[in-house]
């Protein structure tokens, strides 16, 4: 007899359909499987034996094959081994083919015939909602992960034996509820500015650069709030979309970093990396590619504090990612593709003692200075928008009782600027100001004649070069657009350049 049922594989963060084939006829005893298998697919083949058997259902002898399609899919992963042992069930005649045709199967099988979780559950469901399966069974830690659309009804299971009286007797068990969002509470418990005294410009370009989703980077001595601040900037993002909680929930699922119980993500990702991080580990990589910190953080924010102290080379992987919006891991059997749409957010001293150009404080050299700053190359500078120079503060600021700017004051701004952006690019492929480049950015940051001689008279000054150019056009934009206006004033230049001279302070104008 032959049987078949359809599950999913895990490509990059999406899931791939996959149909689980099993044919059992007369012959010698055998059990082959096939279909361009990892090595954890193989091995399914003595956990699915003895589940089957622990499960109380007598095996006839038989030749038994199972292959899994299509052939050029490399199958990886743990979740093939619920699929299989139905495959072969309905084979054997224990579950009738037409009941099982409704499902999707997920899970792996321990040796006594419990379903265990695997990663990336929300992707195998949206995989099987995109081919027209509108039911699931999964494992019981993994239900409530996968039931999130009021379309799609999901059966828990803790057990092979569980699975096949969900199967063979329909409606005798009840799908999950649906499971709900972050509450509210949940969502408002960030960190609020109001905690940071004394930096109000700080915290200003701090809302500006998330207005466009702009590359931020912040200089001072240690102890002046950069990280205070940085841990503040999820806070004053406009709430993740429907589109975006998917697309969030789906990295961190095949990451395993999902708090199963939740759902859907709620909350803006913010990843904060130890300088000590490998490469691998910030863009994603290994033998079975899987998702690194750059897009765990994807509609979010990637934190990178003290930034002179990660190695080069991790930080120059950074580069293209950053710009392309998506790293590519290629493989030997394939191309894994994560998304990595972040705002960069950084902080460093300006020297290896953190009081450089103080002179009074700072005992390092001109040349210690210069090797402790060029740690951070030119081209990843180069997708850096906002630069703000952390001053010291003393203490009457940080014991004045007037309180600051808060994250709610702050979100007007950068939620007035994000409604613009996704008004003017409705029909372009970007969606912020920080992509915008050539044609697009003439289109899009038009200035007036007094503001094309402002621009002038710094670009001589700070030798600025064309690509710094642009970069103070597409600030100038999201200042604007944060303001509430359309025109770009000259008001809103001369600020964008302000963002850009301490670049020149320290390293020169690029």
């Amino acid at each position: 007899m032959f049987g078949k049922v359809q599950t999913s594989a895990i490509v990059g963060v999406d899931g791939r359909t996959v149909i689980v084939e099993a044919d059992f006829s007369d012959g010698l005893p055998s059990f082959e499987m096939v279909g361009f298998l990892g090595a954890e697919v193989r091995e399914a083949k003595e956990r699915v034996r003895s589940a089957i058997r622990n499960a109380g259902i007598v095996v006839p002898p038989g030749k038994l094959t199972v292959n899994l399609s299509p052939a050029d899919l490399k199958k990886q992963g743990n979740s093939f081994d619920l699929p299989i042992a139905v495959a072969i069930l309905i084979s054997l005649g224990v579950i009738p083919q037409e009941l099982a045709d409704p499902y999707t199967f997920i899970g792996e099988l321990s040796l006594d015939g419990l379903v265990r979780p695997v990663i990336g559950t929300i992707s195998h469901v949206l995989s099987a909602r995109e081919n027209g399966i509108r039911k699931a069974i999964l494992p019981a830690e993994n239900a409530g992960e996968g039931a999130v659309f009021s379309d799609f009804r999901v059966y828990p299971a803790s057990s092979l034996s569980e699975v096949i009286g969900i199967v063979t007797h329909p409606g005798a068990q009840n799908p999950i509820e649906v499971t709900g969002r972050e509450t509210e509470e949940e969502s408002m418990a960030a960190p609020d500015f109001i905690d940071v005294r004394g930096q109000e410009r700080i915290k200003r370009s701090a809302a500006i650069a998330s207005a466009g989703m702009h590359g931020f980077l912040m200089i001072g001595p240690p102890g002046t709030g950069k990280t205070l601040t940085a841990k503040r900037i999820p806070s004053i993002m406009p709430p993740l979309s429907e589109e975006e909680r998917i697309e969030c929930t789906k990295i961190h699922s095949v990451a395993g970093t999902l708090d199963r119980t939740k759902g859907l993500i709620s909350v803006r990702p913010f990843r904060s990396p130890h300088h000590t991080v490998s490469a691998n580990a910030l863009v994603g990589g290994g033998t079975f590619p899987r998702p690194g910190e750059m897009s765990l953080a994807h509609n979010g924010v990637l934190f990178l504090d003290e930034l002179p102290e990660f190695s080069k080379m991790t930080l120059e992987v950074m580069r293209q990612p950053l710009e392309d919006r998506k790293v590519v891991i290629s493989r030997v059997h394939g191309s894994y593709v994560f998304p990595t749409r972040v705002m960069l957010v950084a902080a460093m001293n300006p020297c290896k003692c953190g009081f450089f150009p103080d002179r009074n404080k700072c005992r390092c050299t001109e040349a210690e200075v210069r090797q402790y700053l060029s740690k951070i190359s030119r081209p990843l500078l180069d997708r850096i928008d906002i630069f703000a120079e952390v001053p010291r503060i003393g203490a009457e600021a940080l014991n004045s009782m007037k309180p600051g700017m808060s994250s709610e004051e702050l979100k007007e701004g950068v939620i007035r600027a994000w409604e613009a952006e996704k008004r003017r690019y409705l029909k372009e492929p970007f969606l912020f100001n920080s992509d915008l480049e050539g044609a697009s950015l003439r289109k899009y940051c038009e200035i007036s004649c007094s503001g094309r001689d402002i621009l002038k008279e710094a670009m001589e000054k700070l030798n600025l070069s064309a690509r710094a150019h642009d970069r103070i056009l597409k600030v100038a934009r999201t200042i604007a657009d944060f303001e509430g206006t359309e025109e770009i004033r000259d008001v809103h230049l001369t600020e964008a350049i302000s963002y850009r001279s301490l670049n020149d302070k320290f390293w020169g104008g690029i």
